[in-house]
């Protein structure tokens, strides 16, 4: 596995360990895996500051530690070879030049499922179909908007999809003739719940993530995202990219799969956190993601993601992805959705905004670190060639299993 070279930008585009993780390191039980040349595989490992710790030996899988009872209380009392200093590993993930003898940073996922919830933030997503009903007439959207409150006699902040309130609003937007299959998933009673990935094609930090050449309308969606043991039992998070084709998706919505899974689209980590008293699920639903885009062409956008503005709770999401309807033996990652949906001109007035090769892609949270990815042609990104059968034979023949 050789890792592609970084163009048009520095050697350190990937940031440092202290940006990589968490404010609170020191209080947090964080798992990721690396790839050990060592043993030519992946490896568990738990991070305690800027030791980076291997636990393959009890878990062979993350998979596994998180189908423990209490898996943060297992790995924070778990000790193991050390395999090097996190700053060190991660500088040998991103760098102009790894050097293929020392361990790199993989995706802090393996045998769970890759699954995105999508228009979960349907504040954001009423405000374009006012927008586009209104063609850029504020004063004709502000009626449109008034109209809509009167009728549901609620603030589109609170609107909680599959009430009765959005059936009435759903009601009035057929009535205007703007009624969409988004609208459906973002305020009906069924979450829009999809395949981002097939299992272990997630790439981690400091590495490409992949749009497709023939995308000219695409952007990176910054994401909580829930790792879920098989039982549905939420015990961890990461941050995720959940890259998306816009004009693919735009066609029509039956070509998600094409819009949203290529290779490098899906990114994950650093590491995971996982839950104990410090950092659950209530953390999670105040979390804020940042998102920062720079291009080598001088452009530059930032925005927020509040995890308070999502209409559907997480808890709620996780149960409808995983439950007695559809059962996941080994787990899965869901990521929430974001309420980012970039706007601004980058190239020419009216252009708005699509990536360009060589966007170094910054998506961060103070509890969580900071996932780093440069943008790259799907199609150029390292190809995805170690998969189930390979992790299973490499785990056999180290005597893991």
């Amino acid at each position: 596995m050789t890792a592609p070279r970084p163009r048009g930008v520095g050697a350190h585009w990937f940031g440092t360990a202290a940006e990589a993780l968490p404010d609170d390191v020191d209080h947090s039980v964080l798992v990721g895996r690396v790839w050990d040349p060592s043993v030519d595989g992946p490896s568990p490992v738990v991070v305690r500051g800027d030791d980076v710790i291997d636990i393959s030996r009890r878990f062979p899988t993350v998979r596994d530690i998180c189908e423990l009872d209490d898996p943060a209380a297992t790995v924070a009392a778990l000790d193991g070879p050390r395999i090097g200093d996190f700053g060190e590993i991660l500088a040998n993930t991103g760098a102009a030049t790894r050097d293929d003898t020392r361990p790199w940073l993989l995706a802090p996922v393996d045998l769970q499922a890759l699954k995105a919830a999508g228009v979960t933030f349907p504040v954001s997503m009423i405000e374009r179909v006012i927008e586009e009903r209104a063609r850029g007439d504020l004063a004709l959207a502000a009626d449109i908007r008034d109209r809509m409150l009167a009728d549901i006699g609620a603030d589109l902040h609170s609107l909680a999809p599959g009430s009765a309130e959005a059936e009435r609003l759903k009601t009035l937007l057929v009535a205007e003739g703007v009624w969409s299959q988004y609208l459906e998933v973002g305020i009906g009673p069924d979450a829009e719940i999809f395949t981002k990935g097939q299992i272990l094609s997630a790439v981690g930090t400091a590495v490409p993530v992949g749009v497709l050449a023939a995308s000219t309308w695409n952007n990176p969606e910054p994401e909580v995202a829930l790792i879920v043991a098989s039982s549905g039992r939420i015990v961890g998070a990461t941050l995720g990219n959940d890259v998306n084709l816009r004009d693919v998706e735009g066609r029509s919505a039956l070509l998600l799969p094409r819009a949203k899974d290529n290779n490098a689209s899906c990114a994950l980590g650093p590491l995971i956190r996982l839950f104990d008293q410090r950092f659950g699920l209530e953390r999670v639903r105040e979390l804020e993601v940042c998102l920062r885009v720079h291009g080598v062409d001088g452009f530059h956008l930032e925005a927020v993601s509040e995890m308070t503005r999502m209409s559907r709770d997480p808890e709620a999401l996780v149960r409808q992805l995983i439950g007695p309807h559809h059962h996941y033996p080994d787990g899965a990652v869901l990521m929430l959705g974001t309420m980012f949906a970039p706007i601004q001109d980058r190239d020419s007035p009216g252009d708005g905004f699509t990536h360009k090769v060589d966007d170094v892609v910054r998506i961060s949270c103070p509890a969580l670190g900071t996932l780093v990815n440069q943008v790259r042609h799907a199609e150029e990104c390292e190809p995805w060639e170690f998969g189930i059968r390979d992790l299973m034979g490499n785990l056999g023949k180290r005597g893991l299993l």
